[in-house]
């Protein structure tokens, strides 16, 4: 049985990812890359939904890049659960040319992280991958940090749990979030006392929700478990 052919997203959602989100030549060959390498290893490992491969640089490649556009400053960044490298890779590659930037990816699936080394080496985007359990990693981080993000990995109670000790340290969290956004701070509000500023996304797929400040309401985490 032969495989399906892997749908490749049209030079029009490249181009109208682009006016959306604006970069250099010089990142957009990077990207171009990024997702020529993508397409290549989603014929044998699941890095994205296929369904959003017509629009992968609209439904991804833009919602990734929108992060700069809301935080042009930050050059050191945390992305829990990297997967297929949105945002991560996006990132790494945007600030490919910031000799001080660093984007660190945790993802502990072993074919994912592989991945993302590999599109790191291609790329030439600046960052290093992380092959490991998202809490023992960021228990044991310890160095300057701007923000921390996380793109479709879990619901808004445990990404808070995760990020706490960031956020504390200084950095700004930023997770991208889709049309339930109320309701998970809803449910993300009953463990923890937080600031959100929601901010549209540009992609019209949701909404980014900036925390800047968080204090913990009980004793357990938000996914229900006592945290030494």
């Amino acid at each position: 049985m032969t495989k399906p052919a892997i749908i490749t997203p049209s030079a029009q959602d490249r181009n109208a990812a682009l006016a959306l989100t604006p970069v250099s030549r010089e990142t957009a060959d990077r990207l171009d890359a990024y997702v020529a390498l993508l397409l290549k290893w989603q014929a044998t490992t699941n890095l994205v939904a296929p369904s959003t491969l017509p629009h992968l640089w609209s439904r991804h490649i833009a919602d990734s890049l929108q992060l700069l556009n809301l935080f042009p400053s930050a050059k050191k960044w945390i992305d829990l659960g990297s997967g297929g490298g949105f945002p991560g890779i996006v990132l790494a590659c945007a600030l490919a040319d910031e000799p001080d930037a660093m984007v660190n990816l945790v993802e502990r699936n072993s074919k994912k992280a592989a991945f993302l080394r590999e599109a790191l080496r291609v790329t030439g985007g600046r960052g290093t991958v992380h092959p490991t359990d998202i809490g023992d990693y960021v228990d044991s981080f310890d160095s300057p940090l701007d923000c921390v993000t996380a793109r479709a990995l879990a619901p808004l109670e445990t990404l808070l749990g995760f990020a706490e000790p960031l956020i504390k340290n200084g950095a700004k969290a930023v997770f991208l979030k889709g049309q339930d956004v109320e309701h998970e701070l809803t449910e993300a509000t009953k463990y923890w006392t937080i600031d959100p500023q929601l901010h549209p996304s540009r992609t019209g797929q949701g909404w980014l929700v900036e925390i800047g400040s968080i204090e913990r309401r009980s004793a357990l985490s938000a996914t229900g478990r006592a945290r030494a």
